[in-house]
């Protein structure tokens, strides 16, 4: 419990220090107009309220990814506390807030615009497309997860294809209309549900005071398949969304969008990272004890969903475990069609569409619904078809997440003196080495099974040391470009 307090008031400070000093090295600015104000159309750009935009924008990055993702990294032990509290605080939040100041800075624009401005037009063209795709997985995954656990825990002679399509049908209004109509009313509420289940978990911290592991008891890894589930890099795909996450700068625009001033940004962008960092800490927490023999329960085999079955009936009287399962399936919705909302966005963006007129949104929203029904039907099919699915996007959203931290590590080193851009230089080669060694060393996504693990690292080690030679090569050139195009104007 001590090393769970502890990390609880780092998280906190972190906000207050270091999410301060990203606010002033970023020169946010509170005189500056805002898209929202220069360009409302009241659709997407519509001027709302800071504690709204910021449960909004809390509610979009969280998903189940904090409650799930933690489940399943807590396997591993107390290192997963480290992972998500330093994680969040030197990556996660200030990708979240880095890239989305600099939408808020560029009239709104999506992610892929930003890559653009800092990583090139090929890099902009391919993250269109990958983006699209992501939002289609999240959108699945997000229908998938709350479909499957309504039927499993309230309609359980009823097929789950007709909760599918239910859900799907919901996603595609709520893309449709106008983001304070639906998004702006009742995702508020939602959000603060979502903060209600974790505050309830602390309080049955000190009514049942669990053995919680503590960080002296060893990092050691503590999955019960250890030997073929190494920590680097398998964690830290695990725990996407709890400490950074790649869907998180996708949301970003959508708020941006909705802001009247600038200083907003710190507890808006940064702020509901550290508040999901806190999330995923309690509920890595929890799931730490379930996972320990000291328990007593059996937890072998069970997902990250299912634990929360487990942990919400322990300890919770039957009420509170049915609102745990609906908060659950609630934060799942509620990111599935801001998800897709995005990926209409995206589109929109690169199409040039004005998304004012109805039918232009249907236009765009179909074909992308289509094609999502598509990938639901295959994880539908079996559990297997979803364990794919769910790897694909786990291993995406991080690879996203990468991208981005390079896109705003060049904008430091083009913006600003000094070396401050090793502030994100240093989380961009880590996620680098991460997302490279799970394709070489994960043994089931990856080619594992058949390369020796020591050989994967070493790649990995290799292909991110050219990535840092390529940022350096890139920046020297363009200093030395921007350096002689000085001297031509002297001349």
């Amino acid at each position: 419990m001590i090393t769970f307090l502890i990390a609880l008031v780092v998280l906190l400070l972190g906000y207050l220090i270091y999410g301060t000093f990203m606010e002033k090295l970023f020169g946010a600015d509170e005189k500056r107009e805002t898209p929202a104000v220069t360009m409302a159309d009241g659709v997407d750009y519509v001027p709302m309220k800071p504690w709204r935009i910021f449960l909004i924008q809390f509610l979009n990055i969280a998903g189940v990814g904090p409650i799930c993702g933690a489940i399943m990294g807590a396997q591993f032990g107390t290192s997963s506390f480290l992972w998500i509290v330093f994680g969040s605080i030197f990556a996660g939040a200030v990708h979240d807030y880095l890239a989305g100041m600099l939408s808020l800075r560029n009239k709104g624009c999506s992610l892929p615009e930003i890559h653009y401005m800092y990583l090139g037009n090929g890099v902009k063209q391919f993250m269109r497309g990958f983006m699209v795709f992501l939002m289609i997985l999240v959108g699945v995954v997000f229908v998938n997860t709350p479909a499957t656990l309504l039927t499993a825990h309230f309609t359980p002679n009823m097929s789950v294809f007709i909760w599918v399509g239910i859900v799907l049908f919901y996603y595609l209004i709520a893309t449709l209309l106008p983001i304070d109509k639906l998004i702006g009313r009742i995702y508020p509420i939602f959000g603060i549900l979502l903060l209600g289940m974790a505050v309830a978990l602390v309080v049955a911290f000190f009514v049942y005071r669990p053995e919680i592991p503590e960080l002296w008891s060893g990092l050691q890894n503590r999955h019960p398949n250890a030997a073929h589930n190494p920590i680097f890099p398998m964690m830290f795909i695990s725990i996407a969304c709890g400490a950074i996450s790649g869907f998180h700068a996708t949301q970003s625009p959508l708020m941006a969008r909705c802001m009247v001033n600038e200083k907003q940004g710190r507890p808006i962008f940064y702020g509901a990272m550290i508040t999901e960092g806190v999330v995923a800490l309690i509920w890595a927490a929890a799931a730490a004890y379930f996972f320990s023999p000291e328990s007593g329960i059996v937890t072998a085999g069970k997902s990250g969903a299912a634990m929360v079955g487990v942990i919400a009936d322990t300890w919770f009287p039957k009420v509170i475990a049915v609102i745990t399962i609906l908060g659950v399936i609630s934060a799942a919705v509620t990111s599935g069609d801001t998800a897709l909302r995005s990926a209409r966005l995206i589109v929109a963006d690169f199409m040039h569409i004005d998304q004012k007129p109805i039918k232009n949104r249907l236009m765009i929203a179909v074909p992308i619904f289509i094609v999502t029904l598509i990938f639901l039907i295959f994880s539908l099919k079996d559990a297997q078809g979803f364990d794919v699915i769910w790897r694909y996007f786990a291993w995406a959203n991080q690879f996203l997440a990468t991208f981005t931290l390079w896109a705003i590590t060049v904008f430091l080193r083009r913006e600003k003196k000094g070396h401050w851009y090793l502030l994100t230089l240093l989380p961009a080669l880590f996620m680098t080495m991460v997302i490279v060694s799970f394709l070489f060393v994960a043994e089931k996504e990856g080619l594992g099974r058949w390369m020796p693990r020591a050989l994967g690292y070493t790649l990995s080690a290799i292909i991110t040391a050219l990535s840092l030679a390529l940022f350096i090569y890139k920046s020297r050139k363009r200093e030395k470009n921007l350096v002689e195009d000085g001297q031509n104007i002297g001349d």
